[in-house]
């Protein structure tokens, strides 16, 4: 089982490496879901040693993009794999509501020798046996997943489902409200090749400033709390 950290700053960053984290899927705005993070946020997530797999996604909303996004989507898939990145998390879905596969098709060719995680666009899919056939058709990697639920607690029925139907032909990565109360009985009763959170509390960014701003920002507290309630970590 792996655990996978939702990082978006510097500092969720460090608390991945301090807290052994497998891996983190590096990500900025998670206010609004997650956006694909700067060039230097990816080098310096690289160089901290931590295996990182980079979020692709130009904006926030839905998961239908247009030809212009898709160019944007696949120069910062080629940019990860020439930065040395493990790995990318992409997802689109077409106006159908089905995994798009013209979009799939190019990106696992831009992400040759990466690992492919194709994210929680699969939850806004219509038919979760048909969308598991096609990402495994295209050799991705792992799914994250809620289960097609809001959370993933709600969703450990659809997980399990999913894990013994894919016969271990792709990872189903568990993710999505994952917190300190929920963890072990994700583990237990989905059945998952591993489990992914955030850890973040909503604060008031510099109250003092102009530029105040809400923020969610990693709570060290927290992550440490939910690590050791999955009973996958003693720290």
């Amino acid at each position: 089982m792996k655990i996978e950290l939702c990082a978006a700053t510097i500092e969720a960053i460090k608390v991945a490496g301090e807290m052994g984290f497998d891996r983190i899927e590096l990500c900025q705005n998670l206010e609004q879901g997650g956006t694909t993070p700067s060039y230097g946020m990816i080098e310096y997530a690289i160089a901290c040693g931590i295996e990182t797999h980079v979020l692709i996604r130009p904006r926030p909303g839905n998961f239908i993009y247009d030809e212009s996004e898709m160019e944007v989507i696949l120069r910062d898939i080629q940019n990860c794999r020439e930065m040395g990145a493990k790995g990318v998390v992409i997802g689109a879905l077409n106006s159908a509501g089905e995994i798009d596969r013209f979009f799939l098709n190019r990106a696992m060719k831009k992400s040759e020798g990466m690992e492919v995680t194709f994210h929680r666009a699969f939850d806004d899919s219509f038919d979760w046996k048909r969308s598991l056939e096609i990402l495994i058709d295209h050799k991705v990697t792992r799914l994250l997943s809620s289960g097609m639920a809001s959370n993933a607690e709600i969703g450990i029925p659809i997980l399990r489902q999913m894990t013994s139907y894919v016969e271990n032909k792709i990872q189903i990565m568990a993710g999505g409200g994952v917190n300190a109360a929920n963890i072990a009985k994700i583990i237990k009763e989905a059945g998952c090749n591993a489990i992914h959170f955030s850890g973040t509390s909503k604060v008031q960014m510099d109250e003092e400033s102009l530029f105040s701003d809400p923020v969610l920002k990693v709570d060290p507290k927290k992550v440490k709390r939910i690590l050791e309630s999955s009973g996958l970590r003693s720290l």
